[in-house]
């Protein structure tokens, strides 16, 4: 079994799940597959998702795209020890983070969530009970310096603020995938 199959059976298999928490109404694997096909650069965004521990899943189908989500019950451990952007990672004095959450994303392919989508994610299920994910941050908020996260606790789910240059090992980012 080739590494493209094997992704295409984990993401099957995590469809199955999906199908219990997301409205995915009428949505055919087989078709899924189909449009993976037609765009095979979405596979290797999905391979990057998998291998930084993400965990994609098939979330919702809305205006003509499959919309994938990061799954993973922690924030991926390969995309931890981060500060938030480029700017922020240029400021850090001293132990410096292993690199910075936009330029991570970008390299990958993906969107970081914003707090709406991140709020959205966990209407379904609970994710980050021990990390919490950095969130696109409102630009007001980042011009002073600031950048948010979620995480959920308490059976709560909570948006933070912290410095764009702080990280941590609890910390990382969910991506999003549109095909």
């Amino acid at each position: 079994m080739g590494v493209e199959e094997r992704l295409l059976n984990i993401l099957r298999q995590r469809f199955e799940w999906a199908r219990e928490r997301f409205p995915l109404d009428g949505v055919v694997w087989e078709r899924v597959v189909d449009a993976l096909q037609e765009e095979r650069d979405k596979l290797t965004i999905l391979r990057r998702m998998e291998e930084t521990g993400g965990e994609p899943c098939l979330v919702a189908y809305v205006d003509d795209e499959y919309v994938f989500m990061d799954c993973s019950a922690d924030s991926p451990k390969g995309r931890r020890n981060l500060c938030y952007d480029r700017e922020a990672e240029k400021l850090r004095k001293g132990v410096k983070p292993r690199g910075n959450v936009f330029d991570m994303a970008k390299s990958m392919g993906v969107e970081v969530l914003t707090e709406e989508q991140y709020r959205w994610l966990q209407s379904f299920s609970e994710f980050d009970l021990r990390t919490s994910s950095w969130l696109k941050t409102p630009e007001k908020i980042r011009k002073l310096g600031g950048a948010i996260y979620g995480q959920r606790r308490y059976d709560t789910v909570f948006i933070g603020a912290n410095s764009a240059q702080s990280f941590y090992g609890s910390r990382g980012f969910r991506g999003l995938l549109k095909v």
